[in-house]
């Protein structure tokens, strides 16, 4: 009898104690999300984000993680698809526990598990979904880019002031909640004539027809804020029918130039940070990047790096993994990183930050100038 109550009691102890360490360790790790295309036509985008957020999270765990806790990043593949990124959001606070999810990738997405993350008290912050909508009404849901009326006023700025057109015409795709907060807001901005404003979808393969129509109307710029595979194509057919007008676009054509250097050189387009701006902190992280990954940044690794460093700061600020405590220290968060000096206003946005406006010469990605609206 006592040989039995010993082995129980050795049992009990050894179940007890590995219950705890299971415990322990859980408490010692603070989860975040991400979501974005991993695989596909937008892969470039969702790995550059992935990548981005999980050198600064290397890094912070590194120093000593938040508060002696370390940070481990769970990333699902969304194929940019929204319906499957809410699944995937639901399953990444369900089963994985996160604390908070840095994301979504693209606009569309983010628009669709906003709502979700806010009712589950889950700090939301995408490193790069630029449409306005993303964020209004939404006390969880923050950015770390500028947003598309921002982005779309400083093109028109540019396009006008720097390149001296007085007609444009736009290329619009419907299909994508990214390209028509652009298109919209520099028709808006624009202060010459938007002579022509073509719809296509992602579908679409050939645009001859347009380009015969818009030819004739003589623009003097073509805005086309699309990501960079639609780019490619447009400007190739632009290129074989005699269209010779710089064309201007937004961050989705981050790594154009790789795919399509001789079609796209010459033109421009709006971004978050240049390779070219010598601040040590970029110069740092470009270096550092390219020795982890074996490739230079674009700019949404960029900002889903310095997008990683404000989430960690708000939950250092907090000292807790509780929703409410953490969103409180994200909006009073203010943070200069590779991609400029962040802080938020009422609606979750950033407020201040400059446009970096690219010129693609020799296949490269160069600073033309820095802009506001």
């Amino acid at each position: 009898m006592k040989k039995i109550l010993a082995l129980l009691l050795t049992l009990t102890l050894a179940v007890s104690l590995f219950a705890g360490c299971g415990a322990g360790g859980d408490d010692d790790v603070i989860k975040f999300g991400s979501l974005g295309a991993l695989s596909g036509d937008y892969a470039v985008y969702g790995l550059a984000v992935k990548n981005g957020a999980q050198l600064a999270i290397d890094e912070i765990n590194e120093a000593g993680g938040i508060n002696g806790k370390t940070v481990e990043l769970v990333s699902y593949d969304s194929e940019g698809d929204p319906t499957k990124a809410l699944q995937l959001f639901n399953r990444l606070v369900d089963q994985d526990g996160i604390s908070a999810l840095l994301g979504g990738t693209f606009s569309g997405e983010s628009i669709t598990v906003g709502p979700e993350a806010n009712d589950k008290q889950i700090p939301m912050l995408s490193p790069t979904a630029t449409n306005a909508a993303v964020t209004p009404g939404l006390e969880y849901v923050y950015r770390a880019c500028f947003i598309d009326p921002y982005q779309g006023k400083v093109a028109a700025k540019f396009a006008s002031e720097n390149l001296g057109a007085t007609k444009a015409v736009i290329f619009r795709n419907v299909a994508q909640d990214y390209a028509v907060g652009l298109a919209d807001n520099f028709a808006q901005a624009f202060p010459g004539e938007i002579v022509a404003d073509e719809g296509y979808t992602d579908e679409d393969q050939d645009f001859k027809a347009i380009i015969t129509k818009i030819k004739d109307l003589q623009p003097e710029v073509i805005f086309i804020p699309d990501y960079s595979k639609m780019v490619g194509l447009i400007a190739t057919q632009l290129q074989e029918e005699g269209v010779d007008v710089p064309l201007l676009g937004g961050d989705g054509w981050d790594g154009v130039q790789a795919d399509y250097p001789e079609v796209m050189e010459g033109n421009y387009f709006t971004n978050h940070y240049s390779t070219d701006d010598q601040t040590p902190a970029v110069q740092d992280f470009i270096a550092k990047y390219t020795e982890t990954y074996g490739e230079v940044p674009n700019a949404l690794a960029a900002l889903a790096y310095d997008a990683a460093y404000i989430m960690a700061a708000a939950f250092e600020a907090a000292d807790s993994t509780d929703g409410p405590a953490v969103i409180a220290e994200l909006a009073k968060t203010e943070y200069t990183g590779v991609t400029g000096r962040t802080a938020f206003d009422a609606d979750g946005n950033t407020a201040g930050k400059e446009a970096v406006i690219i010129k693609i010469v020799d296949g490269q990605l160069t600073m033309e100038t820095k802009m506001s609206e």
